[in-house]
């Protein structure tokens, strides 16, 4: 894997009250967390482990940056 910034997208799941996260050049990476603070301490284990179990880990780094994209949709009602 190349050294570069790793985007991992973060959406409100409104039915089940939770960020789901997936990392698109993670492989196997999904998860949720209650909060994003929650979200991204599992990620800061979860990244590693991944790329690791991929062979995607970089020998030569001894840091792995990512970004987390969030993304919540919500409703406002006019006059309520």
């Amino acid at each position: 894997m190349e050294s570069r910034m790793i985007n991992v997208k973060a959406v409100w799941d409104k039915d089940a009250q939770v960020w789901v996260a997936i990392g698109e050049n993670v492989p196997g990476l999904v998860t949720e967390a209650d909060t994003l603070e929650q979200l991204i301490e599992k990620l800061k284990v979860m990244i590693p482990e991944l790329l690791e179990a991929n062979r995607l880990l970089p020998n030569n780094k001894e840091e792995i940056h990512f970004r987390l994209l969030s993304e919540c949709t919500e409703v406002v009602k006019v006059g309520a």
